[in-house]
């Protein structure tokens, strides 16, 4: 009978914590969608009418449908995300084999430096190829005609716009084939090649169909987040009025009157393309069997190249000069040269040149130390909040049998078919016309961030739940602990280096987001990303430039201080379990 009523007791506790859970999921991306999708039905102005009265009706999507302008934005998102991909998955793939399945020489250092251009603001880097490939003044047409070569390039296009989006993504597709290639029985290569094919048949005809689901992943991961982008399209498209649906969102907010509803029915429509990407993904996974690990120990082989080593190490060094050196040196350049007109090469050598008055100029602007301890203060909030409600939530998935789970698993992982735009545009709907609300707040922004990050995090914390035997939760509850004990005895102490990475992980991306803070900001709340933004459209590309360094260098030393931690937290995990 007491085992009943503890039963009883546990079931409704748990009961309890799936519905706490639900609402604040509900409260994070239910309420903001929803809201963002009653917008584009009515015509309130949530800023002047408030949330009184609200005429429903299909207007505002009969009228996006049916702007030509619309159109346009959308066929030339189509293209740039499609061309970056395409551009994305060539170099992602040449390189994860180059890395995994070949002899290259300093393959270690090649993998390392390939993934830098992720942990660049897409901003920056759109800024930096911005000073290399401007057709006036950019550093590469500077250099072709100081030697000589009536070569002459563009980045202002839908074809540079493509080259940026497809070098700066290339990582996300090298992380997914890197890690199926290394997990890849070689076995089935070396029955190709004894039945005759060549190296060259064998890749494409076994190794890369192998991992198409890889493959898939990554290019759908890449389209899916260059759709949401809107830094790069912002200083590359829009000096030659190349819009994509990023920016136009942004634009119909930006007149005057803003078109509030207009806005909203676009994000749905952005929103939808998005979900019908992640819905194919899934579709594409399931269903076909790709397994290639079995029980059978096997060691991934390396190809001799031979001499055709040299090739692809000099290969790798071209694109790690070309999307790493060359982006940071025309920060360099542009940041601490006083004048960006330069007359020759002799001109861009000359020492006179060069000064610190454009950080000087940022520093004595009293927005920018504002706009950093903003951005500290959102990444930190955004931080802890995120990470303590990932891991409630990773735990409650991986780790009970409540029931709601499933439903607290989908609700998690709805945002990644949102992007970060949209987010904004929800949370713009879901509080402007609220008295008394979180919009004008440094909340408003920690929990946008919040909802806009949630898969990544709860993934990244799920891996940790996932390496953990449930036997030792279980020896634990033998020694008389609770839920509550056991999770702060045994699975935090555990999970501690996971859950510095998700937190980790959480401010990198709370301090780099543009898309969402574009709708979310006012003058006191303003964050480095939206001041960078402002800086560049003020029309200084020295000031510009030396805020992206002062950035990039900020979010640098923050990453190497969290590896740091987390390196500390895993031995003292390893030594606590020893």
């Amino acid at each position: 009978m007491r085992d009943g009523v503890d039963g009883m007791r546990r079931r409704a506790a748990e009961g309890l914590w799936v519905a706490l859970l639900l609402a604040i999921l509900a409260f994070l991306v239910v309420y903001p969608v929803l809201m963002l999708l009653l917008g584009a039905l009515t015509d309130t102005n949530p800023v002047i009418d408030g949330f009184g009265v609200f005429r429903l009706s299909i207007a505002n999507f009969t009228t996006v449908l049916s702007n030509p302008n619309v159109g346009e934005a959308l066929v030339n998102t189509l293209i740039a995300c499609g061309g970056g991909t395409a551009v994305a998955v060539a170099i992602g793939l040449t390189f994860s084999w180059i890395v995994v399945r070949t002899n290259t020489p300093c393959k270690g250092f090649i993998a390392a430096v390939s993934m830098l251009p992720l942990f660049a603001p897409p901003l920056v880097a759109g800024i930096a190829w911005v000073i290399l490939g401007s057709p006036k003044t950019g550093l590469i047409n500077t250099m072709f005609k100081w030697i000589g070569l009536d070569w002459r390039v563009d980045f202002y296009t839908l074809s540079g716009l493509i080259f940026v989006f497809g070098v700066y993504y290339a990582p996300y597709v090298y992380m997914f084939t890197a890690s199926a290639l290394r997990n890849m029985d070689p076995s089935l290569e070396e029955a190709a090649e004894v039945a005759g094919a060549s190296a060259f048949a064998t890749l494409f005809s076994v190794t890369f169909p192998l991992i198409m689901p890889a493959i898939i992943s990554g290019m759908l991961l890449s389209f899916i987040v260059m759709l949401g982008i809107y830094g790069i399209p912002a200083v590359l498209g829009a000096p030659a009025n190349i819009n994509v649906l990023t920016t136009y969102i942004f634009r119909l907010t930006n007149w005057s009157p803003p078109l509030y509803n207009t806005a909203a029915a676009v994000a749905i429509l952005l929103m939808v393309v998005t979900g019908v990407l992640v819905y194919v993904q899934q579709k594409v996974l399931t269903g076909r069997s790709y397994t290639t690990v079995a029980g059978k120990a096997f060691r991934p082989r390396n190809l001799d190249l031979g001499p055709w080593r040299w090739f692809t190490f000099s290969l790798a060094m071209a694109y790690l000069f070309i999307v790493v050196v060359l982006p940071l040196l025309a920060l360099i350049v542009a940041a601490f040269r006083k004048f960006m007109f330069i007359r020759d090469a002799a001109s861009l050598f000359d020492m006179r040149q060069y000064s610190l008055m454009h950080f000087n100029s940022i520093f004595e602007n009293p927005l920018t130390l504002r706009s950093i301890y903003n951005a500290v203060e959102v990444g930190i909030t955004t931080a802890l909040v995120g990470g303590v409600l990932a891991f409630a939530i990773g735990y409650t998935i991986h780790r009970t049998q409540a029931p709601g789970r499933r439903a607290i698993d989908l609700l998690s992982t709805l945002p990644v078919a949102i992007p970060g735009l949209v987010i904004g545009v929800a949370y713009l709907w879901a509080w402007i016309g609220l008295p008394g609300g979180l919009y004008g707040t440094i909340w408003i922004l920690a929990l946008a961030f919040i909802a806009r990050f949630m898969p990544d995090t709860v993934k990244v914390l799920s891996t940790s739940f996932l390496q953990i035997h449930r036997e030792l939760e279980e020896a634990a509850w033998l020694c008389g602990k609770d839920m509550l004990g056991s999770i702060r005895t045994i699975m935090l102490p555990l999970a501690r280096p996971g859950v510095i990475a998700a937190m980790t992980l959480l401010f990198v991306l709370a301090i780099r987001e543009l898309g969402s803070s574009l709708f979310l900001y006012t003058s006191n709340t303003m964050v480095m990303s939206v001041l960078l933004l402002d800086y560049y459209e003020g029309g200084n590309i020295g000031k510009t430039a030396a805020f992206s360094l002062v950035q990039t260098i900020l979010l640098g030393v923050l990453i190497g201080v969290a590896n740091w931690l987390s390196r500390g937290a895993a031995q003292t995990s390893v030594g606590r379990t020893g």
